[in-house]
């Protein structure tokens, strides 16, 4: 796929290149491989299928906004023209008009949504409330409702007995060994007694991330789980999951550690109530900086044809087939990262909980009857 993709932008990009009324123009119109990175990594109002930002072939997604002074409006991003022109006194911005209206890039941003007046400038008494559906949040929701069609559907073949009574089929066969890896590998061994109790949710955020990550693979689609805001919300419901799992013992560990000199108190007690706060900050940051990178990674290796496209054919024809063999190379790495991903922000998570319930009498001793096995918990 990667391979099919990086030719048929090689030859869209390069007769979109060969336009222009003059040496000086294809030079003002370059290859702007920022412009290409961003466009692809950032959030969007449009799914950006193919061709250049100025002129793509992309799906247009709705718009909603909501301010005060002008109420609640609704339209699609097609709209705007791809920030080239103004509508119902809303203006997309874009790198191009930030830089022309001199406005301050670290308040203003591409594809942000301002007031604009009669006359085109920006109204900074109008506050805006941007609940758009962008692709991020589109295909969030997608991901959402396939993987619950998947499970339902899969849940209801039990019920009638396919899969207990006889050999699992289908999405059955393929899912249940990795339901079953979760279980034994990530649950029982760091929260054993009370596993059957956190696996529903192990086994949710593990799958939620696992089809973001392998949507994001797709060209064309957004990067859910590369962007820190879904990264933020795992990582808060995951801190919420955990500071409910502590107990008392957990607490006096952390403020009062037992056997420790005062002197060293006065230094660990605080270390260790950040830990508290650096934990799920660090599940966070992993998954995003993970996610993020390897896009970025190939969007720059297909970037290469073009950058050295500028400067001459022969230099973009001789970099492609090294580009492309680079980014099928690193396309098939970010396979493996989008299971291993959600994997280790999954096992994290496990092994936080267990260290929340270090200390319950219950917890590490595994009654047989249950058919859990005698692991003692990860510290």
């Amino acid at each position: 796929m990667a391979a099919v993709f990086s030719v048929f932008f090689l030859f869209i990009f390069n007769s979109a290149f060969s336009q222009g009324d003059g040496e000086h123009k294809e030079e003002k119109e370059g290859f702007n491989a920022k412009e290409v990175i961003f466009g692809h990594v950032l959030n969007n109002h449009e799914f950006h299928i193919i061709g250049s930002e100025k002129d793509p072939i992309s799906i247009p997604l709705p718009v909603i906004l909501y301010s005060k002074q002008r109420g609640l409006e609704a339209f699609m991003s097609s709209r705007f023209h791809h920030g080239e022109e103004n509508y119902r006194n809303y203006m997309m911005l874009t790198e191009e008009k930030i830089e022309e209206l001199h406005l301050d890039p670290e308040k203003y941003n591409a594809q942000d949504i301002v007031a604009v007046n009669e006359a085109g400038e920006i109204d900074p008494s109008v506050q805006i409330y941007d609940i758009s559906l962008t692709r991020n949040v589109v295909q969030m929701l997608l991901a959402l409702f396939i993987f619950t069609w998947i499970m339902l559907s899969i849940a209801k073949k039990y019920k009638m007995g396919q899969g207990v009574t006889s050999a699992p089929k289908g999405a059955q066969g393929l899912l249940e060994p990795v339901i079953i890896f979760v279980r034994d590998e990530v649950a029982v061994p760091n929260l054993g007694k009370k596993s059957p109790k956190y696996l529903p949710f192990l086994l949710t955020i593990f799958f939620f991330i696992l089809i973001n990550n392998i949507f994001g693979l797709i060209p064309g689609s957004a990067n859910v789980t590369g962007n820190i805001a879904f990264t933020v919300v795992l990582g808060l419901i995951s801190f919420v999951v955990i500071m409910i799992s502590t107990n008392g013992h957990y607490w006096m560990h952390i403020f009062n550690p037992p056997g420790v000199p005062f002197g060293v108190k006065l230094i660990l007690v605080p270390v260790e109530f950040l830990s508290v706060f650096i934990k799920p900050f660090a599940l966070i940051i992993r998954l995003f900086a993970n996610m993020v990178a390897g896009h970025i990674i190939i969007i720059c290796l297909i970037s290469l044809i073009f950058i050295f496209g500028n400067m001459s054919a022969g230099a973009g024809w001789g970099t492609a087939p090294f580009s492309i063999a680079f980014t099928i190379f690193i396309y098939m790495i970010e396979v493996l990262v989008a299971f291993l991903q959600a994997f280790i922000f999954t096992m994290l998570t496990a092994v936080f909980i267990g260290q929340a319930m270090e200390g319950d009498h219950d917890h590490g001793h595994h009654e047989h009857e249950n058919g859990l096995p005698d692991v003692p918990v990860m510290a």
